[in-house]
């Protein structure tokens, strides 16, 4: 059953409506988020639901209750809200700007009872930022100030909070942060949370259900592993190059173009960024052979001019095989990414092989090259072994 709904919800500006139809919603303790392309209508959404902005038709709903009856007080007792708007109150302690979210149930003075304190250290601990209570909220960094606004959002004990693109303006690891808190706020305290984000593998790691916008209606809604897939993020955020890989979380650019110069023999996530150099230095490549579900094999779809793979859980066919080694011999060079050889991986051993036998340059990225190889140059770094590469195989011919 859903805790948090919309029905038929329109929202814009002006009496226009921007999105219309829109009926989403998450039970208690889970967290919605709404994904898509800049200016689609994800803030929007979310300041109609906080009644920031007028909404145009339909219905809010928390418990069954309507938001529409509800006034003021009553409504911050049941939505706390973390918007993008940057807010900078020079003069004001965190302890003061975390207290500002008991305004629900202070008196007309808004003097704060033992309880109310109690409640404001409580939910500054939970996001870790007691530590930070009597400094100036304006001294703070970005991370810190987000962690102090959240803190005020939980001291109005809500049934609801909602964020607008909350890790707009976090590094890494305070986004990292940010989001555990979130989690576990979820979890523990049965906080159900709507939220936006720009950062599409943040979503499908914390959210039970991904609403996508675009357009005048939601795209799609529904649990991120359902929902989500490569096609679909191409018609979302309408992309032509390049790719967004779902199940790594990572933004591949375009391979360079042209006919293949260098061969690759990858293999347990080494070949990945041989890949990404050469893509660089705009190097056209072969990759091989790959094995599906390698990391190798994710990223050389995208970049490699030519990939040669197996077909799962089976070594690869001899025509595949037959294939690579005739890509092998017509490489101006071979680049050994330096995975480890074994009875799972020996035809990579074989590609290595014919690359001598051949005459054709190999580069290895090892202390020492393989058994029963023989000229072959090692290299201690991805950097040096691409530099090496392009002198062999630069991106534009000499003339």
């Amino acid at each position: 059953m859903m805790y948090f709904e919309t029905k038929d919800l329109s929202v814009g500006y002006n009496g226009r409506p921007l999105i219309e139809h829109i009926d989403i919603g998450i039970h208690k303790g889970g967290i919605l988020c709404l994904i898509g392309p800049n200016g689609s209508g994800k803030s929007t959404i979310l300041r109609s639901i906080t009644r920031h902005l007028a909404k145009l038709g339909g219905v809010v709903t928390i418990d069954g209750k309507d938001l529409s009856g509800m006034n003021n007080r009553e409504m911050a007792k049941q939505v706390s809200v973390v918007l993008t708007d940057r807010v900078d109150p020079e003069l004001l302690t965190c302890w003061e700007v975390v207290s500002a979210g008991r305004y629900p149930y202070t008196n007309h003075f808004g003097r704060l009872s033992e309880e109310d304190e109690a409640v404001v250290a409580q939910s500054m601990e939970q996001v870790n930022a007691l530590e930070l209570r009597d400094r100036r909220f304006s001294q703070l960094s970005d991370g810190q100030k987000q962690r102090i606004l959240l803190a005020r959002a939980l001291c109005q004990q809500p049934e609801v909070m909602v964020l607008d693109e909350p890790t707009s303006y976090l590094d890494i690891r305070h986004k990292i942060e940010l989001l555990s808190i979130l989690r576990e706020l979820a979890v523990k305290r049965q906080l159900s949370v709507v939220l936006s984000l720009h950062e599409v593998d943040l979503a499908v790691k914390l959210a039970d259900v991904v609403v996508l916008v675009k357009g005048s209606a939601i795209f799609r809604c529904g649990a991120p592993e359902d929902v989500l897939d490569e096609e679909t993020l191409r018609t979302l955020y309408d992309i032509h190059d390049g790719t967004f890989d779902l199940l790594l979380g990572s933004v591949e650019l375009c391979g360079a173009a042209g006919e293949s110069r260098v061969f690759v023999v990858p293999g347990a996530g080494r070949g990945a960024p041989c890949f990404r150099s050469l893509q660089k230095r705009g190097i056209p490549f072969s990759a091989g052979i790959l094995q599906p579900g390698d990391v190798d094999s994710a990223v050389a779809r995208t970049l490699a001019a030519r990939t040669f793979e197996s077909e799962p859980f089976s070594p690869p066919s001899g025509q595949v095989i037959k294939s690579a080694l005739a890509a092998v011999r017509t490489a101006r060079c071979v680049v050994d990414a330096g995975s480890p050889l074994g009875p799972y991986n020996r035809e990579n051993l074989t590609l290595l092989q014919e690359a001598d036998k051949a005459g054709v340059p190999a580069l290895c990225l090892r202390a020492k090259p393989p058994e029963g190889l023989g000229a072959v140059r090692c290299f201690d770094t991805v950097r040096e072994l691409m530099d090496a590469a392009a002198e062999l195989c630069p991106a534009r011919e000499k003339k």
